[in-house]
């Protein structure tokens, strides 16, 4: 058979985002493509979680602390925006006028 050994081991400390919760309400987590429940946590959250469990296709896990996620390293921080492309990010000054006092918008 072409068994692949689980990405996990009990006792290990991963972090993770919860993706989804299940029908049980646990959270479903994925570490290196292996599906994890967790108890106790929604989707969305960022967090530390030590794995408890193992078997062949899953892994469950217990929250150890929910974290504050990272941040996203290609976002540009707001004082690397080149001051031209800045100017192209706002709508201050523009000469088009979109609202509602057309002639056309009356009709409707």
């Amino acid at each position: 058979m072409n068994q692949k050994t689980p990405p996990v081991s009990e006792g290990e400390k991963h972090t993770a985002f919860v993706e989804n919760v299940g029908e049980k309400g646990d959270g479903i987590l994925r570490i290196n493509g292996f599906v994890v429940f967790v108890p106790g946590v929604k989707k969305g959250d960022y967090i530390r979680i030590k794995i408890t469990k193992v078997l062949a296709k899953v892994a469950f896990g217990e929250l150890v602390e929910k974290l504050d996620p990272p941040k996203n390293p290609f976002a540009p921080k707001k004082e690397e925006v080149d001051p031209e492309i800045k100017e192209l990010l706002t709508t201050e000054n523009d000469s088009e006028d979109f609202g509602a006092d057309d002639e056309e918008d009356e009709l409707l």
